[in-house]
């Protein structure tokens, strides 16, 4: 997670004037912003502070630029440490952590048992049998936590992400708080206070008679868009016979696990509520093959979503997920639409390559550092939307070129210098937006040609990339064949670096510096 406030964009605003304002006004120290550099107050210019204050009349008021001097302090403590703490770990890595973990525990479950059933010999001394396996006991254990420290060790650098993540978005939200209680006349402790608990609300009037309804027929499309819902019965999950619902717009914050009994839904909408979270129980919709859970606080799909084999559309967009679950290529085979823009997602597992029915790809406007290496397998995909991604995205896998139906690719507004030598055989693409790329390869005024002409270059380099490796082959062909073995020791040497001398100068020395065991391998 990138920990500058792009949920608040006054924040940033805020956290790089606000000290000027202190300076002049309290002897408090501010902590320095980890992501703005220190400013010279003798060389700024007054204009930003009364700038400050004109966008934030409210800065003159002594108690709230003492609150919001502490909330400061409380956010660029919290970025420092996330810098400090360096990459967070993908969640594939974590799911593979958990599971080593698991099979070391498991092996270790299994030698315990060896060592309690292993018979005593009749020669050997109770005691001291006992005492023997307790050391081969100890000696277990000890190697299965060295096994797992490394592993543990990802874990942990997981859960401290994520712990100080969550502090540090409270407290971004905390500053927005305290600012807006002041606006609205309020104290400005008051930013600072938990809500108050609100009470269940009554269902809807028009829920129940929609309930009452279904009990008297099988209804099949129920539309409650737009209605200010922010409670759901359990008892909607009766409706058997549902087939669509719409459920967007509204005030929602969960989903009851009862929509499990709604077994022959087939479109499910959600967008646009405050779901932070989805019911496990949305694996056993198996029938499910729209699915919109967009603009919601989603901060994770849940595992049990691959089981919605289904699946034909998925629309996960506008919401606040750092990652896919591990597996969802290997199960959602019949998925063709995936949308998950505007997302924090920083890389795609790589059982994405497995979705062979996907024909669109909109990731824009998210972290993502690549491609998984294997996504040339997605060869029915049309439209790849990858841009936005700034500066984590600066490179596309060589096997780039197998999406041989792409129609539609925008690359715009990364980090790219150079298309994969295999871009040029995308024979289908119509369309291709590089814009705000730092590309050499093509370069610019080939770009700037169009699309056709990009693939032409491209075509032409990887053609003269084969001919070059042909013209190799057939240089290594001409020469004095010495064998396959002179051959393989050039192709050794080139790519094994440290090794020194070669096959044939090994065969040529004496018999003295021979190697029995190597000569009879050779």
């Amino acid at each position: 997670m990138d920990p500058s406030p792009k949920s608040f964009p006054i924040l940033s605003y805020v956290m790089s004037r606000l000290p000027s304002i202190v300076g002049r006004r309290s002897e408090t120290p501010v902590e320095p912003d980890i992501e703005q550099p220190p400013i010279d107050d003798s060389r700024r210019r007054p204009h930003e502070v009364v700038e400050l204050v004109e966008r934030m009349p409210h800065l003159n008021n002594p108690e709230l630029l003492a609150a919001m001097v502490a909330a400061v302090s409380d956010v660029s403590q919290t970025r420092s440490v996330l810098r400090t703490l360096g990459e967070r770990p993908d969640h594939e890595a974590i799911d593979d952590a958990r599971a080593r973990i698991a099979e070391i525990d498991a092996a270790l479950a299994r030698d315990l048992e060896e060592i309690v059933r292993a018979p005593r010999p009749e020669e050997e001394d109770r005691l001291q049998w006992r005492t023997e396996q307790a050391e081969r006991e100890k000696e277990c254990r000890a190697r299965a936590e060295r096994e797992r420290r490394a592993y543990k060790a990802v874990i942990q650098l997981d859960e401290m992400h994520e712990a100080y993540e969550n502090l540090l978005k409270d407290a971004e939200e905390q500053l927005v708080k305290i600012y807006r209680s002041a606006e609205a006349g309020g104290d400005c402790a008051e930013g600072s206070r938990a809500p108050a608990v609100k009470e269940d609300e009554p269902a809807n009037e028009e829920v129940i008679g929609i309930l009452q309804e279904a009990s008297g027929k099988c209804l099949e499309r129920v539309d409650l868009s737009d209605r200010q819902l922010r409670y759901l019965p359990e008892e909607f999950g009766k409706l058997n016979g549902l087939v669509y619902l719409n459920l967007s717009n509204n005030q929602l914050e969960v989903i009851p696990d009862a929509i499990a009994g709604l077994k022959c839904l087939e479109e499910f909408r959600l967008s646009s509520n405050f779901l932070v979270s989805l019911p496990d129980s949305i694996g056993l919709l198996s029938n499910l093959k729209i699915l919109d859970v967009s603009r919601n606080k989603l901060k994770a799909l849940p595992d049990s979503i691959s089981k919605c084999r289904s699946l034909v559309e998925l629309d996960a967009s506008y919401n606040e997920l750092t990652y896919l679950p591990t597996n969802i290529g290997y199960e959602l085979v019949n998925l063709e639409k995936l949308w998950i823009h505007l997302n924090k997602i920083r890389s795609l597992p790589t059982s994405v390559c497995e979705m062979r029915s996907l024909r669109l790809l909109d990731a824009h406007f998210n972290e993502l550092r690549g491609l998984p290496y294997a996504v040339g397998k997605l060869t029915n995909l049309e439209t790849l939307n990858l841009s936005s991604n700034f500066s984590d995205l600066q490179e596309l896998p060589p096997t780039f070129g197998d999406l041989i139906n792409l129609r539609e690719l925008d690359l715009s507004n990364n980090q790219i210098h150079a298309l994969p030598d295999t871009f040029g055989r995308l024979d289908k693409l119509i369309k291709l937006n590089l814009d705000q790329n730092p590309v050499v390869i093509p370069p610019m005024d080939i770009v700037n040609k169009g699309v056709e002409a990009v693939k032409e270059y491209m075509a032409k380099r990887w053609i003269d990339i084969l001919l070059e490796e042909e013209r190799k082959s057939m240089s290594q062909e001409n020469t004095p064949r010495a064998g396959w073995l002179t051959r393989s020791t050039s192709w050794l040497n080139d790519k094994i670096s440290g090794v020194s001398g070669s096959v044939a100068e090994y065969l040529g020395t004496g018999e003295k510096n021979r190697d029995p065991l190597l000569d009879q391998q050779l």
